[in-house]
């Protein structure tokens, strides 16, 4: 018999529902005088027949909440003149036989320990209430997709709620919350660091794994199947995004997921994973060699790879733009590459600020910021803020040689600098090869 997805019983430990309390707060610091804010769950998501996909909470929703269940809503309205209407919770109401098919849904206990939310109602007596409210506020604000990184046009569950909302109070005031979103998510609290680390703990734990397991005739899937082994065995969800595993030729494909060829003699494999834990992402990237020992050209690249990686964490602390980090760490670049024989002085001398002579090998961004989403919620220009989570992840992609080479870390940006969330995973030429050979 085939199985659903149990919704809300999660493998890591329990969150402090001061972290969800803290988040609200914040944003109700945002929020204008009279005005109700409505978050909407995620769909469930069909795929075949009477199959779903896993269920994926909405980022939103779970940053305000913890809570991880279809049908579900937070609504704030902290000018409500009565206190208990002020933060809600909704949850579908459990049901015996649905749940001998699909597992327990949350109780309103159980849903207030998780969230901090005092006052929980059931979806089926929750509409003629949020009516009551909506009456009483001259504002409403309504979640979208506004990831600078969104693609496709589908119309998600959050959509169809603001075109309802539309419908059924024409005459109110609706304000975006994605702005607010994008302005809080970025800093993280040191509860989510702690969230964060976690997740970058059972990652660095896999590495090691994966050092003692790969060897020469090893199948990319194999490899991934060792990933998902080992999050799992460590409380993670899994995988925070699909795992990249890339040996010879096809590491210079950035998303590369297919994930079904041999690993060679003589061949580097880059893989790019993390794990997913309490609803926190890692992402981290290494490339190593399938048979455990760099040859002298792979040392060479891979070596100019970890120098971009370093320096272009030196350069982070707050106050510096974003376009400014890119811009030094493309001079960087271009020098590296020259050094090692990629680039001419005439490839640099030629080069146009438009078309740099370093995109012919590296072309893709360094950083990107990281929560809750693998692509998280952020500016991508302006300047770098204390309490953002970036990864850094220069590389190193050369078709006539078919190597691709990428090192990626996860960092929290601090007061005057940056702390390097995954110091601690292997990552030079030495340690690299010294815990393969153990293997």
């Amino acid at each position: 018999m085939g199985r659903h997805q149990n919704h809300f019983i999660m493998k890591y430990f329990p969150q402090r529902p001061e972290l969800f309390t803290a988040n609200r707060g914040r944003f109700i610091q945002e929020m204008l005088p009279g005005s109700i804010a409505i978050f909407v769950s995620n769909d469930e998501m069909p795929s075949n027949g009477d199959a779903h996909y896993p269920f994926r909470q909405n980022s939103n929703l779970f940053w305000l909440s913890g809570i991880w269940q279809e049908d579900s809503m937070v609504i704030l309205f902290p000018d409500h003149p009565e206190a208990r209407y002020r933060e809600v919770l909704v949850l579908i109401r459990p049901n015996e036989m649905k749940e001998k098919w699909d597992g327990r849904r949350l109780r309103a206990e159980e849903a207030r320990a998780i969230s901090g939310i005092q006052t929980i109602l059931w979806l089926d007596m929750a509409d003629s209430l949020l009516q009551q409210w909506v009456h009483l506020a001259e504002n409403i604000y309504l979640s979208s997709n506004e990831n600078d990184r969104k693609s496709g046009s589908a119309l998600t569950r959050e959509y169809r709620f603001i075109a309802e909302m539309q419908q059924r109070y024409p005459l109110h005031r609706y304000v975006r919350s994605a702005p607010i979103m994008k302005k809080l998510r970025v800093l993280k609290s040191p509860v989510e660091i702690e969230m964060m680390q976690a997740a970058v703990d059972i990652t660095h734990a896999t590495f090691s794994r994966l050092l003692t397991f790969i060897q020469p005739g090893v199948m990319e899937y194999e490899v991934e199947a060792e990933i998902y082994h080992s999050f799992i065995s460590r409380r993670s969800a899994g995988p925070a995004y699909s795992s990249i595993v890339a040996s010879g030729d096809r590491a210079r494909t950035l998303h590369y997921i297919t994930n079904d060829q041999e690993c060679k003699d003589g061949e580097l494999v880059l893989m790019d994973f993390g794990a997913d834990y309490g609803g926190y992402s890692a992402d981290l990237t290494r490339t190593v060699p399938v048979n455990g020992k760099f040859s002298k050209r792979q040392k060479e690249v891979y070596n100019a790879c970890l120098h971009l990686h370093r320096f272009a964490k030196s350069l982070l602390k707050p106050g510096l733009t974003f376009s400014e980090y890119n811009k030094q760490i493309g001079v960087e670049a271009g020098k590296s590459f020259l050094n090692i024989g990629l680039l001419t002085e005439a490839d640099i001398k030629n080069q146009t600020p438009e078309n740099p002579a370093y995109f012919k090998y590296m072309y893709h961004g360094i950083s990107h910021h990281l929560g809750i989403d693998v692509h998280d919620l952020g500016p991508r220009s302006g300047p770098i803020e204390e309490g953002m989570v970036l990864t850094v992840e220069p590389g190193i992609y050369i078709e006539e040689e078919q190597m691709g080479i990428r090192i990626e870390n996860d960092v929290w940006i601090t007061r005057d600098g940056c702390r390097d969330l995954m110091e601690k995973v292997p990552i030079t030429v030495e340690e690299i090869e010294a815990a393969m050979r153990r293997g």
